[in-house]
């Protein structure tokens, strides 16, 4: 089989072992974080394999670390409005990467890791609403800013720190350049 290409949906051997090892990043990431409510390295690293790797690279990764994530945590009904808010993240990102100027720009990518964190509170809500019964969105909404906060402070923070050594070592993965001894 030959290497697998940035859009390819074909996953080398040592790929995937390289997105278990991502997938292992961020669930124990979130699971050491746990006792800080929304504060989690998920989101940064969810954006950083979409921008380095692509959607359906970010895609296995986020479907792998939620689930065994919440395995751990508690399994339920939000899981599927979890997973749907991070593929909407996902998709938005896989958007964004075609353009040079957020490719290249690391501020750029930190602002839409903020945003990103909002955009989730919002499409979380948005789906309990619908599976709760919810009557009023704004309000529910509206009572889940401050954590929406947290999570978009801890987005930047964390695509701040990780996105160098990340890209760096995805980088490494996309241009076939690791080897395996």
């Amino acid at each position: 089989m030959q290497n697998s290409k940035k859009n390819s949906t074909i996953f080398s051997v040592r790929e995937i072992a390289y997105l278990g090892l991502m997938a292992a990043a961020a669930t124990v990431g979130r699971t050491l974080l746990q006792i800080i409510p929304n504060i989690q390295p998920m989101t940064a690293i969810f954006l950083i394999i979409t921008l380095q790797l692509g959607v359906s690279r970010g895609v296995v990764v986020c479907l792998l670390s939620v689930l065994v994530t919440n395995l751990y945590m508690g399994m339920g009904v939000w899981t599927i409005a979890q997973l749907a808010s991070y593929i909407c993240i996902i998709c938005l990102v896989g958007i964004l990467r075609q353009f040079h100027w957020y490719r290249q720009h690391l501020i750029i990518q930190i602002v839409v890791s903020v945003l990103a964190g909002f955009i989730y509170g919002f499409i979380i809500s948005v789906i309990s609403v619908q599976i709760y019964g919810v009557t009023g969105f704004w309000v529910y909404y509206l009572q889940g800013l401050t954590f929406d906060m947290l999570h978009a402070a801890g987005n930047g923070g964390f695509y701040w720190i990780l996105a160098p050594l990340f890209g760096k070592l995805l980088k490494k993965l996309e241009n076939n350049e690791v080897r395996v001894e």
